[in-house]
């Protein structure tokens, strides 16, 4: 699609109207799934429900049944095909929001809502990125929650310091993530997930089956700045992508490693799509 494609948004199955959006504008007490459509299919979409079932009982104590939440988004998908006036599967990218209309600085109760927006897809910068070396620990680090203040501002400074991204360091001096990015390094034989509270994303999950699937050696390990040195490479991914290479993180210079981001993208490309 190309990107006059329409951004539409639809509430609990519906096409959502100023009432409905006014009163999320200060909404900070929520949470949410981004995916890449293609082709009219989705993939881990497996991954995203449980991750909108899981963070809903957190946050609300309770959950949307999985096959409402399938419902909702395939009305989405739907409408975005028929604004788009395309004939045939649609490509772009989706967020569902998982929202309480009681509102936030209260106790009150309701039913949680579903927020669905779609748009044109995405692929990613193409990097490779520096890093910046940050100390930040997000608040419930495994849930992907709404109203995230710090992560845009230390994007902005990490890029007014002439870094493209920042790279976050947890109170034990571990990196755990990026701003909205996984990160994954590459020791030149295994791949090295970060030992760390962070938000597992869907497209890690994904990378992390399919590489068990394909024998690709993989392992979680404590990586600090002092490590980098001994390293074969780095990259960051999230839903829009399952690898861009990272070349420095803070002063520390890392190797360009084709082989381990093929991995990646194998590894991502390997898991079959599926409709919702």
């Amino acid at each position: 699609m190309s990107e006059d494609s329409p951004t539409l948004v639809h509430l609990n199955g519906r096409t959502a109207t100023t009432d409905d959006l006014a009163p999320l504008a200060f909404a900070g007490h929520a949470h949410f799934t981004a995916m890449q459509v293609r082709g009219g299919r989705i993939r881990g979409l497996d991954l995203h429900l449980e991750r909108l079932r899981a963070a809903s009982v957190e946050l609300f104590g309770r959950a949307l049944p999985e096959d409402l939440v399938r419902s909702h988004l395939r009305t989405a998908l739907l409408a975005h095909l028929r604004t788009a006036l395309r004939e045939g599967p649609a490509d772009l990218s989706l967020t569902a929001t998982v929202y309480s209309p009681a509102g936030e600085f209260t106790a009150a109760d309701a039913e949680p809502a579903l927020l669905v927006r779609t748009g044109p897809p995405s692929s990613g910068p193409g990097g490779p990125l520096a890093l910046a070396a940050t100390e930040h620990e997000r608040f419930l680090p495994h849930v992907k929650h709404v109203g995230e203040v710090a992560k845009t501002h230390l994007l902005r400074r990490a890029v007014a310091e002439g870094y493209d991204d920042a790279a976050f360091l947890d109170r034990e001096g571990r990196f755990s993530e990026a701003t909205i990015w996984n990160l994954v390094f590459w020791d030149g034989d295994s791949v090295v997930w970060p030992e760390a509270r962070i938000l597992t994303g869907t497209t890690l999950g994904i990378v992390r089956r399919q590489l068990d699937r394909l024998g690709i050696g993989q392992r979680v390990a404590p990586v600090t700045p002092d490590g980098l040195p001994a390293l074969a490479g780095a990259a960051v991914m999230n839903s829009w992508t399952p690898g861009v290479p990272v070349h420095r993180i803070g002063t520390t210079e890392l190797p360009a490693a084709p082989h381990f981001l093929e991995l990646l993208h194998r590894a991502y490309e390997a898991e079959p799509p599926t409709a919702p």
